[in-house]
Parts: structure tokens; sequence; C-alpha cells
């Protein structure tokens, strides 16, 4: 089986690339959607956040206040550090279930769409690594049109990051996205080709195809070492 990281920075388009996949029939193990999952009222990593954060980021139903908790974090590093700290055994835990269900189907080839690729040292899991690039002010300008907010805070959540150009000198792949669409598009069929061509004899190994040959063989050598025994007795 063949694990593909896929990370970039907020508002670099990792999001649009992860899209592409799937809808080229690569499943996309998304970590943010498994801290979500995380933060759920009355999940393990909820009682963790909310014991260190205080009731006040939550809503009135008792769910997380997602946007009020990353502006607590993404101004201080110290709680930051706190809350990867609290949620990253759950994060880790979900993103190797969901793996599993996706080992267990066959799929050969799974993307890890996950944005601390690197700082939650998932990097080792994954090859390639594909890191979606854009320079410094095209990531600021497009954080500030997506979300409409102020420079302040849009430059606290992009330095509450690691740096662009430090995931690019780390990445198998890269792909810049400061041009179109049209560009985007062109860069992704020359990764997925990349991605998708045979795997490799230890990747086959890994897949649940490799894992079940290999059982045969095991199977088939004890049978016709039994039956040497037996028919030498």
């Amino acid at each position: 089986m063949r694990i593909v990281g896929l990370t970039g920075g907020i508002a670099s388009g990792k999001s649009t690339v992860s899209n592409l996949f799937k809808v080229h029939g690569i499943p996309v193990v998304d970590a943010d959607l498994v801290a979500r999952d995380a933060l759920k009222k009355g999940s393990g990593g909820w009682r963790k956040v909310v014991s260190a954060f205080g009731n006040e980021i939550l809503l009135d139903n008792g769910e997380v206040d997602r946007v009020k908790l990353g502006r607590t974090v993404f101004s201080d590093p110290d709680k930051r550090q706190l809350l990867n700290r609290l949620l990253a055994p759950f994060i880790s835990s979900g993103i190797f279930w969901e793996v599993f269900k996706l080992w267990m189907k066959g799929f050969k080839v799974i993307v890890l769409d996950v944005p601390l690729l690197f700082e939650a040292k998932m990097d080792g899991w994954t090859k390639p690594i594909i890191v979606v690039w854009v320079d410094p002010e095209t990531q600021l300008q497009r954080l500030l049109a997506r979300d409409g907010t102020s420079e302040e805070d849009a430059r606290n959540r992009i330095n509450a990051q690691m740096a662009l150009d430090l995931k690019r000198s780390k990445a198998d792949i890269v792909i810049d996205n400061t041009g179109s669409l049209e560009d985007l598009n062109e860069q992704f069929q020359k990764v997925l080709f990349q991605v998708t061509k045979p795997l490799t004899w230890t990747e086959f190994g890994l897949s649940r195809q490799g894992a079940f040959s290999v059982l045969l063989s095991v199977a088939i050598g004890v049978l016709i070492c039994r039956k040497f025994y037996n028919d030498g007795l």
C-alpha cells in the first residue's frame, strides 16, 4: 500500500488538490475531519480540551466553539502547543483507523491530507510527500479574501504553521499553486501519474492483496511440507 502525504499551508490550495484526488478515485483521509470528530461533545478529546481551556470555549449546545478556540491558540504559541499535545493521540488513532478501513477495502493508494504533517511527525508514515506551495504574499491575500478576517489575525494564523518554504524543502513533490486553476490541474495530472504508478514490492507487501499473498504462500508451504513429512513416514 502506498500512503501519500499531502500538506501545505492555510490558503495554499491544499484542499483543492485533496478534492482533485477524490475526483480521480483516490481515497483521502482528511486529518481536519478526524480532528473535528476528536472534539465532538462528550469525546475524550473534548473532555481534555474543555478541562484545559475552560467552558468559555463552548457554544450554548456544549460543542466546542472552533472559531473562538482557533483565535485563542493562533495568538499564543504555548496554548497552541498544549492543544496539539492534547489532541495528538486522538487524531493519530483516528487516522490509523481510517487508513485501516481503506486497507481492508483493498485500496492500494491512499492520500493522507494532514496540515501539520511535519509538525506532528507523521511524515515518516508517508511516501511520497506532496507540498502545495504558494509565496507568502499570495497566501496572505488569499486568506484575507477567503475569510474576510483582519490582516493581524490572518498573519497570526499563517505564522502559527511551519513556513511553506521550509515545507517545500522537505517535500518529494511540490505543487506550485501561485498560478491559475488550469495551471494547478496541469500540475496535478503529472502528480497523479507519479502516485498511481505500480507499487514497489515493499508497498505491495503492505497492501491487503500482498498480505493475503504472503499468507497464501505460507499456507501452501506448510501443506507441502506436511505432505512430504507424511510421505516420508
